[in-house]
C-alpha cells in the first residue's frame, strides 16, 4: 500500500527528508507521495517514517494503491536495483 498525504498537511517539512525512497515531494499546495516509490518503508524500517514524524497525522494508506507485503518488497527490490544500490 502506498501512503498519501491529505489536505490536512501543514507543510511542516518534516516528512520529506525522512523518506528513504525519495517518494515525498512538495506539490502545488501540500506535500505529496509518489505511489510508485512508496513502500511504506518496507526494506528500510519497521514502520513508515513519515507517519512517525507527522505532527498532524495526515498520512493514511492510499485506497487507490492497495498493495500487500509481498508487492511492497518487490517494489523495494526494484527501486534498489534502479538506484544502483
Amino acid at each position: 500500500m502506498a501512503l498519501m498525504i491529505t489536505d490536512e498537511c501543514i507543510n511542516c517539512d518534516v516528512c520529506e527528508p525522512e523518506c528513504p525512497n525519495q517518494a515525498i515531494f512538495l506539490g502545488p499546495e501540500i506535500y505529496e507521495i509518489d505511489p510508485n516509490k512508496c513502500t511504506e518503508c518496507v526494506g528500510h524500517f519497521d514502520e513508515p517514517q513519515c507517519v512517525q514524524v507527522c505532527p498532524v497525522a495526515c498520512i493514511p494508506v492510499n485506497p487507490a494503491h492497495v498493495e500487500n507485503q509481498e508487492s511492497l518488497w518487490a517494489k523495494y527490490r526494484r527501486l534498489q536495483s534502479n538506484s544502483g544500490a
